[in-house]
């Protein structure tokens, strides 16, 4: 019969119907995955998937079999993190996703920390957007997702983790903003750039900036921040950046550093995990560590109050 390992294989293939990414949510290689498939498929005696035109689509048998899978892999996920508990807070599997405005600027500072504090765990990271991450949070394929709130979901529940407050980049030689405290009157709002669509950062900043959703502003959209930035820096326009990234990416880049005038704008940072899991211990301790990662990377009150008098750069 199937193995556990078969079976969560052939769900990440059911779910993603491409071979390379569900390899990727699995974290084997590809042929591996073709290989664990092949055998369920020889195990059943019939085809669970048909391959064509480098599409992949669940047989009939596929699809009777997937549920019973899903209901299956459930009751193995609560066996495990029954027994998760029992050895100790973080002592065993994490699966964390984390969104891409986040991940390259938490991470080292977070994994340094839970090595430190918690040398047993064994952590497998995810980077992708929201909804996805979300989706395979839900599907059981992660355990906990850092994340943008609110997210409205019965199923999930949260923790705050940090405020990232808004502020503005823009080259070093750009006069589009005034060097003073930034309001909406005194930016050239129409060289705004912005992350491609899907980013959760995009939405943030068209809300930030008051600007309708369906007004074009630039005919490119960056796929991360430190190509935004690029961007940035050869005058190319100007962006909002969320204060974790700028310790990271300011200093390497001629840019200026402009805050709003009076309070900045910002967006919440929370840990989401699904409201039935036993794991709430270790969530927990995942929340304290993640606190006091960045408090270390998020601008001082004296730096960010010289960029308030100043309006200058941080290098």
């Amino acid at each position: 019969m199937f193995t556990v390992k078969q079976m969560r294989y052939f769900d990440a293939l059911a779910t993603h119907l491409h071979f390379r990414k569900a390899a990727e949510t699995v974290f084997i290689s590809q042929p591996a995955l073709s290989a664990q498939i092949a055998e369920m498929e020889n195990l059943a005696g019939s085809p669970l998937f048909e391959r064509a035109n480098k599409s992949v689509l669940l047989t009939e048998l596929g699809q009777t079999l997937w549920p019973r899978i899903k209901v299956i892999l459930q009751e193995i996920r609560a066996l495990e993190e029954l027994t998760e508990q029992k050895s100790g807070i973080l002592q065993s599997r994490l699966r964390l996703g984390i969104i891409p405005t986040i991940a390259p600027y938490l991470l080292p500072d977070l994994i340094q920390s839970l090595k430190q504090q918690y040398p047993a765990l064994t952590l497998e990271l995810r980077e992708a957007l929201t909804d996805k991450l979300l989706e395979e949070l839900r599907n059981g394929e992660l355990d906990a997702v850092i994340a943008a709130m609110p997210v409205h979901d019965p199923h999930l529940t949260s923790a705050h983790l940090f405020d990232d407050r808004f502020l503005i980049a823009t080259s070093a030689n750009n006069n589009d903003v005034l060097p003073s405290p930034l309001t909406q009157g005194n930016a050239a709002l129409e060289k705004l750039l912005l992350l491609e669509e899907g980013h959760c950062l995009r939405d943030q900043a068209l809300e930030v900036c008051a600007i309708p959703r369906e007004r074009t502003l630039v005919n490119f959209g960056a796929t991360s921040m430190a190509t935004l930035l690029q961007m940035v820096s050869n005058d190319m326009g100007l962006t909002l950046i969320p204060e974790i990234a700028i310790r990271s990416e300011v200093p390497h880049k001629r840019i200026r550093i402009i805050p709003f005038s009076d309070d900045c704008p910002r967006r919440q940072v929370g840990l989401f995990w699904r409201k039935q899991s036993l794991r709430l211990a270790d969530f927990n301790a995942l929340v304290v560590c993640v606190r006091q990662c960045t408090a270390k990377i998020m601008l001082q009150p004296d730096e960010f109050a010289k960029l308030r008098d100043n309006s200058s750069n941080l290098n």
